[in-house]
């Protein structure tokens, strides 16, 4: 699914949401959120969110919210969302608001692929169970 603000790609473990504009703010930040609020409706959506900022290069409150409600569904189904591409100056704004402490910021779409992989296989293979020697 593709249109002006964004492109969504779904993969069979993951999807990857790619923000196809140059800033996150209050004109585009709600359908933003209404978009990830409507994944709660479709949970293969927001069971591994990569969400590519790598063309933002502006963002404001109202974009750092919407991000945060994406991370929100994604963590409600259990699953996680991962932020890549991040440039500089957005990166300062996650930094001051203390997001980085909250969300997972990968630099490109590739170690984002591999995180989600990663974490698939530790919910396979059981984290939690104990090693029988």
């Amino acid at each position: 699914m593709k249109n002006n603000l964004f492109e969504l790609k779904q993969e069979e473990k993951y999807v990857l949401l790619k923000i196809l504009v140059n800033k996150i703010d209050a004109s585009n930040a709600l359908e933003l959120k209404q978009m990830f609020l409507s994944f709660k409706d479709h949970p293969e959506y927001s069971k591994n969110l990569i969400l590519n900022i790598s063309e933002v290069k502006y963002i404001d409150s109202s974009g750092l919210s919407a991000i945060l409600v994406a991370h929100k569904v994604c963590l409600e189904s259990k699953g996680i969302m991962i932020l890549c591409g991040t440039s500089e100056h957005v990166m300062k704004l996650v930094k001051i608001s203390q997001l980085d402490k909250i969300l997972d910021l990968l630099p490109t779409e590739e170690e984002a692929i591999d995180a989600v992989f990663m974490k698939e296989l530790e919910k396979e293979f059981g984290s939690g169970d104990e090693i029988v020697e």
